[in-house]
């Protein structure tokens, strides 16, 4: 029941040196412990964050959104995130698309615009382990770096992003909920002409090398900051310069959840015991 209680029972008719040492070691070692009782303790493992990519469109993640009302007979969203950019591309499917149907709109909204990128971060989804998939990538020289059946904190990007489309959705069509479709242009243009918090600038200065189109078009050597007209004219400097504010966002990041945790290090041959996911 715990090294307290224990303790307290024993204490009721024994007694010898080295008590408490002995009762932490034991229940230390209790296998029935560890497998019924909960832990209270820091979760396992520190932060291990994926390398930031050196330019745009390099390792960007990919993920669906599924349940969506029907919008001219498809209800799945695609969303692929850049990695570097934090820039987004979205495209539609039907709810029952196969896989060379993701790879064609993969191709369509990413490829074109970008070029092939040198690996994709990706879910175990049964699309993406299919054998068209696999080969399809694996002639493009691509890499597919999936995370692992647990799920763990590697594609966190393309969640949090999933999150904020369905928030912008929700002010889109919020009355015509099958409208939502329509409005998919607007969501991009909105967010990759958005300051990023991680990158210091948006997603469409970093891909295009200047500031987007507004309806007061900016006009150079009209800034009282010399520093405006130059990073707009060093594209080099600034990818280097945006490399090092995610550098530094992912290391606060870091920093951050691994308050949060504590780390063990297992050496090759340790028992350790497995947690099964708890919805099967």
């Amino acid at each position: 029941m715990g090294v307290a209680k224990m303790i307290a029972r024993l204490s009721e008719n024994f007694h010898w040196p080295g008590l408490w040492e002995d009762v932490i070691q034991f229940i230390a070692k209790c296998v029935e412990c560890h497998i019924t009782k909960y832990e209270t303790k820091r979760v396992v493992g520190l932060l291990c964050p994926f390398p930031v990519p050196f330019c745009p469109w390099e390792d960007p993640s990919l993920d669906f959104i599924t349940g969506l009302p029907p919008y001219q007979g498809k209800t799945t969203l695609l969303v692929v995130v850049d990695r570097f950019s934090k820039g987004i591309h979205l495209g539609i499917l039907p709810q029952e698309h196969m896989a060379h149907m993701a790879a064609s709109l993969f191709i369509n909204i990413v490829m074109k615009l970008h070029g092939i990128p040198r690996s994709l971060v990706l879910d175990r989804d049964p699309l993406f382990i299919s054998e068209f998939w696999q080969k399809l990538f694996r002639l493009n020289d691509m890499r597919l770096r999936m995370s692992s059946a647990y799920h763990p904190q590697s594609d966190g990007q393309t969640k949090v992003m999933n999150r904020m489309i369905v928030q912008y959705l929700r002010v889109f069509v919020h009355r015509r909920p099958a409208a939502w479709g329509k409005f998919l242009s607007w969501i991009e243009l909105s967010h990759n002409t958005s300051w990023n918090l991680g990158t210091g600038t948006t997603p469409y200065e970093i891909m295009f090398g200047r500031k987007p189109f507004s309806f007061l078009e900016y006009l150079s050597c009209t800034s009282n900051l010399n520093v405006v007209d130059e990073i707009l004219t060093h594209k080099e400097e600034v990818f280097n310069s945006i490399r090092k504010n995610l550098i530094k966002a992912q290391a606060s990041m870091k920093r951050h959840a691994d308050a949060k945790r504590r780390e063990i290090i297992s050496e090759p041959g340790d028992w350790v015991l497995l947690k099964l996911c708890p919805y099967r």
